[in-house]
């Protein structure tokens, strides 16, 4: 008996699964298999093992350093691993002892752009079978459970860039950690949202991206030219619990990948250091089901003229998410760079309202009808870790319903209406995080401890570092 079957670590359907992988590369065509996790920023880590190992993999799953999950976005290790202390109170750490990495055989894949290759997601538990309380998929599925037997769907509309790769800087001075950052060349001129001609100009190599999302089984609806210069939109169809996390962090590793192996760089940093190049953002769709009847319609529909055009369950899960938006934007808005996105008067949020179809302010509601009536949370930057984000969603509105809380009146002037402002940078965010207790419960004090501490960890580096700003501004006039 393995690891898995040992710890009862499969649904029956995914058991069934693994047989279908295995017939499947008995079968011939495939050499390879990539096993991977999402770390806690979002970033997938893991293994490449043989299709002959595979069989073991499938068994027992396959061990992996625990420090990975020590390291902020540069690949330092930021706990002490190698002392007399208990990192983060969890004694499996000490030594960055192994994990495992238990695969999901529902997420499994063959890579279009790789030939031969497959896929698979993965969990983690420590070796003695227990769950890794610092694994992100764990924890939104932990965070699912709390909805007491209701249906999570979300979609994602996703922003990015996509340059021309001029100079990867892989020359010995280039090396560092991190190391120099790519040179690159713009795609197209910007400045013409949705232009048909602009679009033109990016198809040769976003047919490319196309054919392989598509490729992957991923429910991708459009691609957009957003208003940026070689700035794209990519959006998926919606999809319940973690399968659009997976699909997300599956979509962002596709589109880097397949853009370098044609000679250009994606990057889903929100405001790249570029100049005329605009912030992308990361809107995320949002309503609950009960027996796949949509909860945050109102009744009758279109009753509601002053307040939301929402059910009393839809009101108060809003209600949660304007209450908690200045702690979850640490979750939704991960990076120091991303709080630059935050701008009065453009199509960014700058401040906790809500609107009627209302692209300035932070949540949006809309829809046409019953199934349709949904919220759009328009406060994600796209280098957010997904599991992380839609967590910190849920538990927000989770926290709206249970408190029965109101939105208050809507903002016709999103950038004008009194409201609490979003951070403004993200020791700001963590801050909020750190004194949302209600949220914390929900999410696990432990686990927002250890969060805060990581991206704590890259404040300090970056406050230690001279910035092309301070040299400009002081260099020649002192």
């Amino acid at each position: 008996m393995g690891f898995i079957e040992r710890h009862g670590l499969w649904s029956a359907e995914q058991t069934a699964a693994a047989g279908e992988i295995l017939a499947r590369a008995e079968s011939g065509g495939m050499t390879a298999v990539r096993v991977v996790f999402a770390d806690q920023h979002g970033l997938l880590r893991g293994k490449t093992v043989t299709v002959g190992e595979l069989p073991n993999v499938l068994r027992e799953g396959t061990g992996i350093a625990s420090s990975l999950l020590a390291k902020d976005t540069s690949g330092r290790t930021v706990f002490p691993l190698f002392t007399k202390e208990t990192p983060l109170g969890l004694p499996e750490l000490r030594g960055a002892a192994d994990m495992v990495m238990v695969p999901d055989p529902l997420t499994f894949r063959m890579l279009p752009w790789s030939p031969g290759t497959g896929w698979l997601l993965c969990d983690l538990r420590f070796t003695s079978g227990g769950p890794v309380p610092l694994c992100t998929r764990g924890l939104l599925r932990s965070v699912l459970d709390q909805a007491g037997g209701l249906t999570y769907r979300t979609g994602l509309e996703v922003e990015f860039h996509l340059f021309r790769l001029d100079d990867p800087r892989l020359g010995p001075g280039d090396l560092g950690q991190p190391g120099a950052a790519p040179e690159v060349g713009m795609l197209n001129h910007g400045y013409q949202y949705l232009s048909e001609l602009r679009y033109d100009e990016l198809d040769p190599i976003l047919d490319v991206l196309r054919s392989n999302i598509e490729g992957l089984g991923l429910p991708l609806r459009s691609m957009e030219v957003e208003f940026g210069p070689s700035q794209v939109e990519l959006t998926l169809q919606p999809a319940d619990g973690l399968d659009t996390a997976d699909a997300m962090v599956l979509l962002r590793s596709a589109v880097k990948q397949v853009a370098a192996r044609h000679g250009h760089h994606a990057t889903f940093m929100c405001r790249p250091h570029l100049t005329g190049v605009f912030s992308s953002g990361w809107h995320l769709h949002q309503s609950v089901l009960r027996d796949g009847v949509a909860l945050f319609a109102p009744e009758p529909p279109g009753s509601s003229e002053s307040g939301p055009p929402l059910s009393p369950y839809g009101t108060a899960f809003l209600g949660g998410l304007l209450r908690h938006a200045r702690a979850t934007s640490a979750f939704s808005t991960p990076t120091l760079n991303g709080f630059k996105r935050f701008r009065s008067l453009s199509l960014a949020p700058d401040r906790a309202v809500w609107g009627r179809d209302n692209r300035g302010a932070m949540v949006r509601v809309v829809g046409d009808g019953p199934s349709a009536t949904r919220l759009e949370n328009r406060i994600g930057e796209p280098a957010a870790n997904p599991y992380l984000y839609l967590a910190s969603q849920l538990a927000a509105g989770l926290e709206g319903v249970a408190g029965d809380l109101d939105p208050g009146p809507a903002a016709d002037e999103p950038y004008a209406t009194r409201a609490e402002p979003l951070p403004r940078s993200l020791g700001e965010a963590l801050d909020a995080l750190e004194a949302d207790q209600a949220l914390a419960d929900r999410l696990g004090k432990d686990f927002v401890a250890y969060y805060a501490s990581i991206k704590r960890a890259e404040l300090a580096r970056f406050g230690q570092e001279v910035t092309d700003w301070e040299q400009r501004e002081y260099f020649r006039v002192f």
